[in-house]
């Protein structure tokens, strides 16, 4: 039980280090929060045409916009490089 034990503290501990970007050899990105509305508003499609386009919910599309929610993680990845080349991208799924 003792190497068990071990184990998942380890586990543990890396997760929480990795969380905290703290995890040797590895750097956490964090992408910089977006004007989800503007961001929308760049690719010239309305909201139910974002949201199906870009497989995010409608429901939480109108969150993000109306500021009641943030998006986080891969989403907000997503929406910065939108941002920065919303007719690439638009593209790119066009080819898709």
């Amino acid at each position: 039980m003792s190497k068990a034990f071990a184990s998942i503290k380890q586990g543990l501990q890396e997760a929480i280090a990795h969380q905290r970007g703290r995890q040797a050899g590895v750097k956490l990105h964090v992408a910089p929060q977006v004007d989800v509305k503007e961001v929308r508003r760049l690719t010239g499609l309305t909201q139910v045409e974002f949201a199906a386009r870009f497989a995010i919910s409608l429901g939480t599309l109108r969150h993000w916009e109306r500021g009641d929610r943030t998006p986080r993680g891969t989403a907000l990845v997503l929406l910065n490089i939108i941002a920065k080349e919303p007719k690439t991208v638009l593209r790119a799924l066009e080819a898709a």
